[in-house]
């Protein structure tokens, strides 16, 4: 329709509008953007091609965890790119950015580490519970 071939864009499927806050967490598929306030984690399966735009107006006061971030607002959180995360002029993320490709633009933002976790590879959050769950022998060993 309107000269798109059908199924290559199927466009935005979620959308927090510019008015709007949302107090909780967000498991979402496919695209979501993001003008408003969510106080809250976003979370799309790490498996899946989802994409989250957050634009230069809109704030996040919790974790992200999406495939694909194009970052233009702010995050309090970590933020989990499995495949990619872009940041915009006026991006600011408060935490850490745990990505596979990362683009940054002039003028971005990072209150924590840049972690780069290749495609394939155990998210150092994952090795962390796994750690915590063993005992102490086991740790000890683990961190030997």
């Amino acid at each position: 329709m309107f000269g798109r071939k059908q199924g290559k864009n199927k466009g935005v499927e979620t959308i927090v509008g510019p008015n709007t806050e949302i107090n909780g967490d967000i498991q979402f598929e496919g695209w979501c953007h993001v003008d408003g306030a969510v106080n809250g984690n976003l979370t799309a399966d790490p498996d899946s091609n989802s994409h989250l735009s957050i634009s230069e107006n809109a704030s996040i006061d919790g974790g992200v965890t999406v495939p694909n971030v194009q970052l233009n607002g702010i995050v309090r959180g970590d933020v989990f790119a499995s495949q990619r995360v872009e940041l915009g002029p006026t991006a600011r993320v408060i935490g850490n950015v745990y990505y596979n490709l990362i683009e940054m633009a002039i003028g971005a933002e990072i209150n924590g580490k840049l972690v780069h976790q290749p495609i394939g590879q155990v998210p150092l959050l994952e090795q962390t519970a796994r750690i915590d769950g063993l005992d102490d022998s086991a740790r000890l060993a683990n961190e030997a």
